[in-house]
Protein backbone atom coordinates (compact mmCIF):
# COMPACT_ATOMS: atom_id res chain seq x y z
CA UNK A 1 0.00 0.00 0.00
CA UNK A 2 1.31 3.38 -0.85
CA UNK A 3 1.64 6.29 1.63
CA UNK A 4 -1.08 7.98 -0.54
CA UNK A 5 -3.22 5.23 -0.11
CA UNK A 6 -2.81 4.69 3.50
CA UNK A 7 -3.26 8.64 4.02
CA UNK A 8 -6.97 8.06 2.76
CA UNK A 9 -7.27 4.89 4.43
CA UNK A 10 -6.44 6.60 8.37
CA UNK A 11 -9.30 8.90 7.54
CA UNK A 12 -13.05 8.10 8.25
CA UNK A 13 -15.21 6.55 5.60
CA UNK A 14 -18.84 7.45 4.42
CA UNK A 15 -21.15 4.75 3.26
CA UNK A 16 -24.30 5.98 1.97
CA UNK A 17 -26.87 3.19 1.42
CA UNK A 18 -25.70 1.13 4.47
CA UNK A 19 -29.43 0.53 5.38
CA UNK A 20 -29.27 -1.69 2.02
CA UNK A 21 -27.93 -4.95 1.16
CA UNK A 22 -24.54 -4.11 -0.70
CA UNK A 23 -24.22 -0.98 1.74
CA UNK A 24 -24.61 -2.57 5.05
CA UNK A 25 -21.85 -5.76 4.62
CA UNK A 26 -19.13 -3.02 3.13
CA UNK A 27 -19.90 -0.91 6.47
CA UNK A 28 -19.74 -4.59 8.76
CA UNK A 29 -16.67 -5.67 6.45
CA UNK A 30 -14.99 -1.39 6.83
CA UNK A 31 -15.89 -1.94 11.20
CA UNK A 32 -14.12 -5.49 11.21
CA UNK A 33 -11.09 -4.42 9.82
CA UNK A 34 -11.20 -1.14 12.09
CA UNK A 35 -12.12 1.26 9.89
CA UNK A 36 -13.46 4.95 11.13
CA UNK A 37 -17.12 4.56 9.82
CA UNK A 38 -19.81 7.30 8.99
CA UNK A 39 -23.37 6.00 7.81
CA UNK A 40 -25.51 7.85 5.98
CA UNK A 41 -29.36 7.15 6.42
CA UNK A 42 -32.59 8.93 5.57
CA UNK A 43 -34.52 9.40 9.03
CA UNK A 44 -37.09 6.71 7.86
CA UNK A 45 -34.43 3.98 7.03
CA UNK A 46 -34.25 0.83 8.74
CA UNK A 47 -31.18 0.42 10.99
CA UNK A 48 -31.64 -3.11 11.47
CA UNK A 49 -28.67 -4.20 9.57
CA UNK A 50 -26.04 -1.37 11.27
CA UNK A 51 -27.33 -1.68 14.80
CA UNK A 52 -24.89 -3.84 16.08
CA UNK A 53 -22.09 -2.23 14.24
CA UNK A 54 -19.78 0.33 15.68
CA UNK A 55 -20.60 3.21 13.25
CA UNK A 56 -21.15 6.99 13.62
CA UNK A 57 -24.94 7.69 11.87
CA UNK A 58 -25.39 10.79 9.82
CA UNK A 59 -29.11 11.30 8.99
CA UNK A 60 -29.50 13.07 5.69
CA UNK A 61 -30.47 12.04 2.02
CA UNK A 62 -28.90 11.77 -1.47
CA UNK A 63 -30.79 14.44 -3.15
CA UNK A 64 -29.68 17.35 -0.10
CA UNK A 65 -26.38 17.93 -1.02
CA UNK A 66 -25.64 19.54 2.40
CA UNK A 67 -26.50 16.66 4.28
CA UNK A 68 -23.93 15.06 2.06
CA UNK A 69 -21.45 17.81 2.75
CA UNK A 70 -21.86 17.46 6.85
CA UNK A 71 -21.33 13.65 6.10
CA UNK A 72 -19.00 13.55 3.67
CA UNK A 73 -16.80 16.18 5.45
CA UNK A 74 -13.03 14.53 6.42
CA UNK A 75 -13.57 11.67 5.02
CA UNK A 76 -11.45 9.97 2.36
CA UNK A 77 -13.20 7.55 0.84
CA UNK A 78 -17.11 7.26 -0.16
CA UNK A 79 -18.35 3.39 -1.01
CA UNK A 80 -21.77 4.37 -2.56
CA UNK A 81 -24.59 2.11 -2.83
CA UNK A 82 -28.00 4.15 -2.54
CA UNK A 83 -30.19 2.32 -5.19
CA UNK A 84 -33.57 2.50 -5.63
CA UNK A 85 -34.83 -0.87 -6.84
CA UNK A 86 -38.75 -0.73 -7.62
CA UNK A 87 -38.23 -2.05 -10.92
CA UNK A 88 -41.96 -2.12 -11.14
CA UNK A 89 -42.95 1.24 -10.40
CA UNK A 90 -45.62 2.73 -13.12
CA UNK A 91 -43.90 6.54 -12.97
CA UNK A 92 -40.09 6.17 -13.50
CA UNK A 93 -39.57 9.55 -12.51
CA UNK A 94 -38.42 8.57 -9.06
CA UNK A 95 -35.95 6.00 -10.73
CA UNK A 96 -34.22 8.62 -12.09
CA UNK A 97 -34.56 10.85 -9.42
CA UNK A 98 -32.71 8.45 -6.58
CA UNK A 99 -30.49 6.80 -8.89
CA UNK A 100 -29.50 8.95 -10.94
CA UNK A 101 -29.74 12.45 -9.56
CA UNK A 102 -28.57 11.16 -5.86
CA UNK A 103 -25.56 10.14 -7.68
CA UNK A 104 -24.69 13.06 -9.04
CA UNK A 105 -25.28 15.37 -6.06
CA UNK A 106 -22.86 12.77 -4.41
CA UNK A 107 -19.71 12.78 -6.94
CA UNK A 108 -19.94 16.87 -7.04
CA UNK A 109 -19.72 17.04 -3.03
CA UNK A 110 -16.99 14.39 -3.32
CA UNK A 111 -15.35 16.52 -5.49
CA UNK A 112 -16.27 19.66 -3.48
CA UNK A 113 -14.82 17.97 -0.91
CA UNK A 114 -11.60 16.39 -1.94
CA UNK A 115 -12.41 12.73 -1.44
CA UNK A 116 -9.58 10.82 -2.78
CA UNK A 117 -12.09 7.63 -3.65
CA UNK A 118 -15.71 6.98 -4.81
CA UNK A 119 -16.60 3.34 -5.05
CA UNK A 120 -20.22 3.27 -6.41
CA UNK A 121 -22.10 0.10 -6.80
CA UNK A 122 -23.27 -0.53 -10.39
CA UNK A 123 -25.08 -3.24 -11.54
CA UNK A 124 -24.80 -5.95 -14.33
CA UNK A 125 -27.55 -4.55 -15.48
CA UNK A 126 -25.85 -1.56 -17.42
CA UNK A 127 -23.40 -4.32 -19.50
CA UNK A 128 -24.32 -5.25 -22.96
CA UNK A 129 -25.04 -8.56 -24.18
CA UNK A 130 -22.69 -10.93 -25.93
CA UNK A 131 -24.54 -13.63 -28.65
CA UNK A 132 -21.07 -15.04 -28.48
CA UNK A 133 -19.53 -15.45 -25.15
CA UNK A 134 -19.19 -14.29 -21.78
CA UNK A 135 -20.03 -10.50 -21.22
CA UNK A 136 -16.92 -8.45 -20.30
CA UNK A 137 -16.37 -5.12 -19.17
CA UNK A 138 -15.27 -3.82 -22.22
CA UNK A 139 -18.88 -4.46 -24.43
CA UNK A 140 -21.07 -1.22 -24.80
CA UNK A 141 -24.68 -0.91 -23.54
CA UNK A 142 -26.46 -2.52 -26.80
CA UNK A 143 -30.17 -3.45 -25.86
CA UNK A 144 -31.60 -0.15 -24.98
CA UNK A 145 -35.20 -1.15 -27.27
CA UNK A 146 -35.21 -4.26 -25.09
CA UNK A 147 -34.25 -2.41 -21.45
CA UNK A 148 -37.01 -1.07 -19.13
CA UNK A 149 -37.03 2.30 -17.47
CA UNK A 150 -35.52 0.72 -14.34
CA UNK A 151 -32.51 -0.19 -16.00
CA UNK A 152 -32.34 2.58 -17.79
CA UNK A 153 -32.35 4.77 -14.79
CA UNK A 154 -29.01 2.21 -13.49
CA UNK A 155 -27.14 2.55 -16.75
CA UNK A 156 -27.77 6.50 -16.81
CA UNK A 157 -26.11 6.80 -13.24
CA UNK A 158 -23.25 4.19 -14.42
CA UNK A 159 -22.78 6.59 -17.58
CA UNK A 160 -22.90 9.73 -15.51
CA UNK A 161 -20.44 8.20 -13.64
CA UNK A 162 -17.65 6.79 -15.78
CA UNK A 163 -18.07 10.98 -17.16
CA UNK A 164 -17.37 12.31 -13.91
CA UNK A 165 -13.89 9.75 -13.60
CA UNK A 166 -13.32 10.77 -17.49
CA UNK A 167 -13.71 14.36 -17.80
CA UNK A 168 -13.67 15.85 -14.15
CA UNK A 169 -11.20 13.70 -12.28
CA UNK A 170 -13.35 11.75 -10.09
CA UNK A 171 -11.36 9.39 -8.18
CA UNK A 172 -13.67 6.29 -8.52
CA UNK A 173 -14.16 2.60 -9.42
CA UNK A 174 -17.47 1.17 -10.20
CA UNK A 175 -18.86 -2.58 -9.82
CA UNK A 176 -21.32 -4.32 -11.73
CA UNK A 177 -22.79 -6.42 -9.40
CA UNK A 178 -24.62 -9.85 -10.40
CA UNK A 179 -27.75 -11.11 -8.18
CA UNK A 180 -26.62 -11.00 -4.82
CA UNK A 181 -27.23 -13.74 -2.02
CA UNK A 182 -26.51 -13.90 1.28
CA UNK A 183 -27.14 -13.31 5.65
CA UNK A 184 -27.94 -10.15 6.60
CA UNK A 185 -30.14 -9.73 4.20
CA UNK A 186 -32.94 -7.75 6.22
CA UNK A 187 -35.61 -6.55 3.89
CA UNK A 188 -35.01 -9.54 2.27
CA UNK A 189 -34.64 -8.69 -1.40
CA UNK A 190 -36.93 -10.55 -3.97
CA UNK A 191 -35.06 -12.82 -4.82
CA UNK A 192 -33.82 -13.36 -1.54
CA UNK A 193 -37.16 -13.43 -0.21
CA UNK A 194 -37.44 -16.01 -2.95
CA UNK A 195 -34.87 -18.11 -1.81
CA UNK A 196 -36.33 -18.70 1.68
CA UNK A 197 -39.80 -19.30 0.42
CA UNK A 198 -38.22 -22.36 -1.68
CA UNK A 199 -36.28 -23.64 1.40
CA UNK A 200 -38.92 -22.81 4.22
CA UNK A 201 -41.35 -24.70 1.67
CA UNK A 202 -43.55 -22.17 1.36
CA UNK A 203 -43.09 -22.16 -2.23
CA UNK A 204 -42.53 -25.36 -4.54
CA UNK A 205 -42.37 -24.02 -8.26
CA UNK A 206 -39.64 -21.87 -9.79
CA UNK A 207 -39.05 -19.96 -12.99
CA UNK A 208 -36.93 -21.74 -15.43
CA UNK A 209 -34.47 -19.01 -15.91
CA UNK A 210 -30.89 -18.50 -15.43
CA UNK A 211 -28.70 -15.37 -14.14
CA UNK A 212 -25.09 -14.83 -12.37
CA UNK A 213 -25.38 -14.74 -9.15
CA UNK A 214 -22.69 -13.67 -6.35
CA UNK A 215 -22.78 -13.75 -2.20
CA UNK A 216 -23.10 -10.20 -0.89
CA UNK A 217 -19.99 -10.75 1.69
CA UNK A 218 -17.47 -11.41 -1.47
CA UNK A 219 -19.30 -8.45 -2.97
CA UNK A 220 -18.26 -6.48 0.22
CA UNK A 221 -14.80 -7.79 -0.25
CA UNK A 222 -14.33 -6.76 -3.47
CA UNK A 223 -15.30 -3.23 -2.85
CA UNK A 224 -13.13 -2.35 -0.05
CA UNK A 225 -10.24 -3.81 -2.66
CA UNK A 226 -11.67 -1.35 -5.05
CA UNK A 227 -10.41 1.15 -2.67
CA UNK A 228 -6.97 0.34 -3.41
CA UNK A 229 -6.94 -1.49 -5.83
CA UNK A 230 -9.08 -0.84 -8.30
CA UNK A 231 -8.16 1.31 -11.55
CA UNK A 232 -9.42 4.55 -11.26
CA UNK A 233 -12.13 5.19 -14.30
CA UNK A 234 -12.73 1.59 -14.78
CA UNK A 235 -15.59 -0.80 -14.23
CA UNK A 236 -15.47 -4.49 -12.80
CA UNK A 237 -17.93 -6.81 -12.93
CA UNK A 238 -18.45 -8.34 -9.59
CA UNK A 239 -20.30 -11.80 -10.04
CA UNK A 240 -19.89 -15.75 -9.25
CA UNK A 241 -21.48 -18.06 -11.25
CA UNK A 242 -24.27 -18.41 -14.33
CA UNK A 243 -26.45 -20.82 -12.72
CA UNK A 244 -30.32 -22.28 -13.38
CA UNK A 245 -32.65 -21.78 -11.02
CA UNK A 246 -33.28 -25.57 -11.37
CA UNK A 247 -29.88 -25.91 -9.88
CA UNK A 248 -30.02 -23.28 -7.58
CA UNK A 249 -33.21 -23.46 -5.54
CA UNK A 250 -32.82 -27.08 -5.31
CA UNK A 251 -30.14 -26.22 -3.56
CA UNK A 252 -32.56 -24.60 -1.17
CA UNK A 253 -34.72 -27.50 -0.88
CA UNK A 254 -32.64 -29.67 0.04
CA UNK A 255 -30.94 -27.58 2.77
CA UNK A 256 -35.17 -28.22 3.66
CA UNK A 257 -34.95 -31.46 3.24
CA UNK A 258 -38.10 -30.79 0.46
CA UNK A 259 -38.26 -31.93 -3.04
CA UNK A 260 -36.86 -30.19 -5.98
CA UNK A 261 -38.97 -27.46 -6.99
CA UNK A 262 -40.99 -27.19 -9.76
CA UNK A 263 -39.81 -25.61 -13.14
CA UNK A 264 -42.15 -23.33 -14.57
CA UNK A 265 -41.60 -22.88 -18.32
CA UNK A 266 -39.93 -19.48 -19.07
CA UNK A 267 -43.03 -19.07 -21.78
CA UNK A 268 -45.66 -19.84 -19.58
CA UNK A 269 -44.58 -17.17 -17.04
CA UNK A 270 -44.38 -14.53 -19.94
CA UNK A 271 -48.25 -15.49 -21.32
CA UNK A 272 -49.07 -14.82 -17.51
CA UNK A 273 -47.51 -11.47 -17.04
CA UNK A 274 -48.81 -10.61 -20.54
CA UNK A 275 -52.42 -11.75 -19.20
CA UNK A 276 -51.79 -9.78 -15.99
CA UNK A 277 -50.81 -6.53 -17.33
CA UNK A 278 -54.36 -6.43 -19.18
CA UNK A 279 -56.12 -6.38 -16.20
CA UNK A 280 -53.45 -4.45 -14.72
CA UNK A 281 -54.52 -1.66 -17.03
CA UNK A 282 -57.98 -2.46 -17.11
CA UNK A 283 -58.68 -1.93 -13.80
CA UNK A 284 -56.26 0.95 -13.55
CA UNK A 285 -53.72 -1.02 -11.09
CA UNK A 286 -50.11 1.02 -10.14
CA UNK A 287 -47.07 -0.34 -9.60
CA UNK A 288 -47.40 -4.28 -9.82
CA UNK A 289 -44.38 -6.10 -9.27
CA UNK A 290 -46.06 -9.01 -11.99
CA UNK A 291 -44.86 -7.75 -14.75
CA UNK A 292 -43.51 -8.57 -18.91
CA UNK A 293 -40.37 -6.41 -17.97
CA UNK A 294 -39.97 -8.64 -14.88
CA UNK A 295 -40.35 -11.32 -16.38
CA UNK A 296 -37.75 -10.25 -19.67
CA UNK A 297 -34.68 -9.28 -16.87
CA UNK A 298 -35.51 -13.01 -14.65
CA UNK A 299 -33.53 -14.58 -17.92
CA UNK A 300 -31.90 -11.77 -19.58
CA UNK A 301 -28.28 -12.19 -18.48
CA UNK A 302 -26.03 -14.85 -19.30
CA UNK A 303 -22.48 -15.74 -18.66
CA UNK A 304 -20.16 -12.88 -17.39
CA UNK A 305 -16.18 -12.95 -17.07
CA UNK A 306 -15.29 -11.64 -13.83
CA UNK A 307 -11.23 -12.66 -14.66
CA UNK A 308 -10.51 -8.70 -14.84
CA UNK A 309 -11.99 -8.63 -11.00
CA UNK A 310 -9.90 -11.72 -9.70
CA UNK A 311 -6.76 -10.05 -11.09
CA UNK A 312 -7.11 -6.67 -9.98
CA UNK A 313 -9.08 -7.04 -6.96
CA UNK A 314 -7.97 -10.95 -5.58
CA UNK A 315 -11.97 -11.45 -6.22
CA UNK A 316 -12.17 -15.04 -5.08
CA UNK A 317 -15.79 -15.93 -4.64
CA UNK A 318 -17.17 -18.36 -2.50
CA UNK A 319 -18.99 -21.68 -3.08
CA UNK A 320 -22.22 -21.31 -4.24
CA UNK A 321 -23.72 -24.12 -1.82
CA UNK A 322 -21.63 -21.71 1.15
CA UNK A 323 -24.33 -18.84 -0.06
CA UNK A 324 -27.00 -21.19 -0.17
CA UNK A 325 -26.89 -22.73 3.08
CA UNK A 326 -25.69 -19.44 4.83
CA UNK A 327 -28.58 -17.48 3.67
CA UNK A 328 -31.29 -19.66 4.74
CA UNK A 329 -29.47 -20.25 8.20
CA UNK A 330 -29.59 -16.44 8.82
CA UNK A 331 -32.96 -16.75 7.14
CA UNK A 332 -34.44 -19.04 9.32
CA UNK A 333 -32.68 -17.73 12.67
CA UNK A 334 -34.36 -14.65 12.03
CA UNK A 335 -38.00 -15.87 11.75
CA UNK A 336 -37.33 -17.43 15.25
CA UNK A 337 -36.17 -13.99 16.73
CA UNK A 338 -38.98 -12.46 15.59
CA UNK A 339 -41.58 -15.08 16.38
CA UNK A 340 -39.99 -14.91 19.84
CA UNK A 341 -40.64 -10.53 19.70
CA UNK A 342 -44.00 -11.57 19.41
Amino acid sequence: MTDQQQNFIDKPVLVAGASGFVGSHEARLLCEQGRKVRVLLRKTSSTDAVKDLPVEICYGDVLDPDSLRKAMEGCGSVFYSVVDPRFWLSDPAPLYRNNVDGLVNAMDVALELGVERFIFCSTMGALGFNPNGPVTEDIEFNWRDKASPYILARLQAEERFLEYCRDKGLPGVALCVANTYGPQDYQPTPHGGMLWKVGSGQSSAVMDSSAPMVDIRDVAQAAVAAETKGKLGERYIIAHEYISNREFFTMAAEWGGLKPPKVIPHWVAAVVASVAEVFIKLFGIKDSILSKDAVFLSGAFKEVDNSKARRDLGFNPRPVRETVNDALDWYAQREKEKAAQG
